[in-house]
């Protein structure tokens, strides 16, 4: 057997991981196994998972039913395009099911491996939309500053995290940026703050050229933030006043992480488009999906969509994507998402009483801690040296467990963080 020091030093030589500097690779963690909500590294130590990797794993890690599912599916069909007009039994019943759980008003979907592919695909069908309409002038997208889409060329090109944009040179043209929907940063009402600048850009721009607004319900990697209160369903009316797309990027909230199926249930928000991945899944095969409303497809209507990846409608992933949606809904995870929430936050709350902690936010299982001049790697760091793995985003600490953790790792896992919130400062 390889052992762990072997590995890594092949690790080492050979892998790029994301979000890493090239030349300089750091030692990596190697795990090994996952159940429920704990993970284990080569070496046997154990750690809670405090953040599901990515936000993808709302059922836990480890389960024999969804790794039964896969390996029926590809013993009947591993699989085969989904390209013009080849289908599969799964593609067709999880795109019925993901439309019986979304708000109202979407009525098809296009099947993607995964959320930047998402993005992609729904900032270019708001386009085609408006060309084939007749207004092929609207082409502007409207996005946020902290918001995050993706590392695709359109994707990327609308996440407004500079940092994440720096060096790859012109990205896709006409995104306007709008402020960052976080109450913090205003003195004033948010609400009224962000809605007058929005209306503003629309003068300034002009309403007949732009085709899209996009936005999270809940900024994920910005730090899960919560949009101040009414900031929702006023933009809606600003862009239906407008004949704005909506297209709402629900890659981290949807599958129970807001206590809902979608995020847009939870803040009252009718999309044009929505945006999945991660949870639809669990993780345990890429996958996603953009669910596409009547607007868009009667603006698009007797239009060619010229657009497409390999491996959409996988069979093997919609199989799992159905049982897993199946496990969520028989497990009550959506509750389970409201009620375990709540007692984390209430355990991080007199966290905010430290002068190096900004604010303690979330909604559902979905929680943020923002520091000030504190460096958060080290928390995270410090976190995992004791077995609790968090992530640092920015100048934010995020927290996504499964929503199958115990209360008991709940607990372990807020003992464990506030206590390296409080060494932080010293």
């Amino acid at each position: 057997m390889t052992s762990t020091t072997d590995l890594a030093a092949l690790d080492r030589r050979t892998l790029l991981h994301p979000h890493t500097t090239i030349g300089a690779p750091a030692e990596p963690l190697i795990l090994d196994r996952g159940e429920g909500a704990l993970l284990w590294d080569t070496e046997g130590r154990r750690y809670i998972d405090g953040t599901c990797g990515l936000w993808q794993c709302p059922v836990g890690h480890g389960r024999a039913e969804l790794a039964d599912v896969a390996a029926e599916q590809i013993r009947r069909l591993e699989f085969y395009s989904s390209f013009g007009d080849y289908s599969n039994t799964p593609s067709i019943r999880l795109a019925e099911r993901l439309l019986s759980l979304a708000p109202a008003g979407l009525e098809r979907v296009f099947l993607t491996n995964g959320g930047s592919e998402g993005n992609e695909t729904a900032i270019k069908l708001a386009r085609l939309a408006f060309h084939h309409a007749g207004s092929p002038e609207r082409t502007v997208v409207l996005a946020r500053t902290g918001g995050y889409h993706g590392m695709g060329g359109a994707s990327l090109a609308a996440t407004g995290i500079e940092g994440l944009r720096a060096g790859f040179g012109p990205l896709l043209p006409d995104i306007e940026w709008l402020g960052k929907p976080h109450a913090i940063e205003y003195d004033q009402d948010a609400a009224d703050v962000l809605v007058a600048e929005l209306e503003q850009r629309i003068a300034e721009i002009g309403a007949h050229r732009i085709a899209a607004f996009i936005g999270e319900p809940v900024l994920g990697v910005g730090g899960m933030v919560p949009p101040p209160d009414g900031y929702w369903p006023r933009v809606q009316e600003v862009l239906r006043r407008n004949g704005i797309l909506l297209i709402v990027d629900e890659i981290v909230t949807a599958f129970g992480r807001t206590g809902h199926w979608f995020g847009s249930g939870h803040f009252g928000i009718e999309p044009d488009m929505i945006v999945t991945a991660k949870g639809i899944t669990s993780g345990y095969v890429p996958m996603g999906a953009v669910l596409i409303g009547h607007r868009v497809l009667e603006l698009a209507d007797g239009a060619t969509f010229l657009h497409g990846f390999t491996y959409n409608g996988h069979p093997v992933g919609a199989a799992v994507a159905l049982a897993n949606l199946d496990i969520i809904e028989r497990e009550n995870l959506l509750e389970r998402a409201r009620v375990l929430g709540a007692r984390l936050r209430a355990r991080l709350d007199p966290l905010t009483a430290l002068p190096h902690v900004r604010e303690v936010r979330g909604v559902g299982l979905m929680l943020g801690i923002e520091f000030t001049g504190v460096p958060t790697a080290s928390v995270q760091s410090g976190c995992r040296a004791d077995g609790v793995v968090v992530r640092a985003s920015g100048t934010s600490i995020v927290l996504s467990p499964p929503l199958v953790i115990t209360e008991d790792q709940l607990d372990t896992l807020a003992d464990v963080l506030c206590r390296h919130v409080a060494a932080a400062a010293s």
